[in-house]
């Protein structure tokens, strides 16, 4: 990647030459002044998905009443292939929209373990999502097998030697695709092969990567995936998940929640649970249709933005942080604690520093920049591609070094946030 120059109009020319910049405008900013560095954790809400909630609720909703399930009632299987068509490299049949990610989780690597008696292990990093680490602790835990949590590098993420000492006797490997902390991304093709080689199942976490990196689920061999819709695909706060199970595994792996969405002939009502063929097996109970009509949007807005056009502002973009930091940040006690490569890593960055905490609560309350922060010293930046400007990033980082040089978060009492 090239190396940014730090006058502020270079950054107004990354703009003028950027060809995803139609598509910023598709978010709807209700404060000019905040800059939004936060959506890897949280995309906004677009003028798409504010028109396609409106039609569900005045059209269909308040118009159709029940009546409109005969619309609603296929939107998981049908917003699944658009992910998985645009998204996520799949095919047809392979994805499922609904449940939250950690119920997702939880459904994925219970299939796994079933499908792999005699196993002793699953196996999974130290600097996976929580919710990941949790729910595999927990099955490992009742079914009596050994958590093995390999430890990664805060900077680069799983090493594939420490992964395959600890793949012996597992019945699933279990990561994600982009480290949440760091941003650091994993050889999905890799590891995914690594884990074969030892006879367990690879399952994956997209949640950092969908909308923002290319995935090519079907081409790294992967067997399960699944992840978040709320980040870069902007479909709103606790919006539907998805589920992927490669279509040669359907017939092998059952979830462990058996709902009457996934039942065979549903409104028959009848006893006993024989589940449908296919993907449709992976459902629960009802969908939740007005996150499913956010989440089509969504993939509707990034498939026409195209998601190699995503990734090459994605990795210009945060390369504009990386560079913007090592010139203003580092001789303020920074470090960069993601990789340097722009092919390395996802669409986000994090910067350590011994005071973290109280930075990132002064940048929020008094330089007007929304970051995130993660424990014990990361400040994580994450400009979305679709949403964010080069010279946005230009300017949060120029008050977030003016705001350490004058030492205006030690000054700043933050008020009590159960959210960081």
């Amino acid at each position: 990647m090239p190396t940014y120059p730090t006058d502020r109009d270079r950054a107004c020319a990354f703009d003028a030459d950027d060809p995803l910049a139609p598509f910023v405008a598709e978010s709807i900013v209700t404060e000019p002044d905040l800059l939004y560095l936060d959506g890897n954790s949280l995309g906004r809400l677009t003028h798409r998905a504010r028109r396609g909630l409106l039609r569900v609720i005045d059209d269909e909703w308040a118009g159709g009443l029940v009546r409109s399930w005969e619309e609603w009632i296929d939107l998981p299987v049908q917003v699944g292939d658009a992910l998985a068509r645009h998204l996520l490299g799949a095919e047809p049949g392979e994805v499922v929209v609904g449940d939250a990610t950690t119920v997702n989780l939880y459904k994925a690597a219970s299939a796994a373990i079933a499908a792999r008696p005699g196993a002793r292990a699953v196996v999974t990093d130290d600097d996976n999502f929580p919710t990941d680490r949790y729910v595999l602790e927990g099955l490992a835990a009742q079914h009596g097998l050994e958590y093995r949590e390999v430890r990664s590098d805060p900077v680069d993420g799983p090493d594939a030697d420490a992964i395959g000492a600890a793949l012996d006797g597992a019945a699933l490997l279990s990561l994600s695709h982009v480290a949440y902390g760091s941003g650091a991304l994993a050889d999905m093709p890799g590891l995914t092969a690594l884990a074969h080689e030892h006879g367990a199942l690879a399952m994956w976490d997209l949640s950092h990567s969908v909308g923002s990196v290319p995935v090519q689920l079907g081409a790294t061999g992967a067997d399960l995936a699944v992840g978040c819709t709320y980040k870069y695909v902007n479909a709103g706060p606790g919006a539907p998940a998805f589920t992927y199970v490669r279509r040669d595994l359907q017939e092998e792996l059952r979830q462990p929640i058996w709902g009457w969405f996934g039942q065979r002939d549903q409104f028959a009502m009848g006893p006993g649970y024989r589940p449908v063929d296919g993907i449709g097996s992976w459902l629960t109970g009802s969908p939740a249709v007005l996150g499913l009509g956010c989440v089509d949007a969504g993939v509707a807005l990034l498939a026409d933005a195209g998601i190699e056009r995503l990734r090459a502002k994605g990795m210009a973009i945060t390369s504009l942080i990386v560079d913007l930091a090592d010139a203003w940040l580092t001789p303020l006690g920074f470090r960069l604690a993601s990789p340097r490569a722009a092919e390395r890593r996802g669409s986000h960055v994090a910067l350590a520093h011994a005071d973290a905490w109280r930075i990132s609560q002064a940048l929020i309350d008094v330089a007007r920049v929304v970051p995130d922060f993660r424990a014990p010293d990361r400040i994580r930046l994450g400009p979305a591609p679709i949403a964010t400007r080069f010279v946005d990033v230009w300017d949060a980082l120029d008050r977030l070094r003016r705001l350490v040089e004058a030492g205006a978060h030690e000054r700043h009492v933050p008020p009590a946030r159960r959210v960081t």
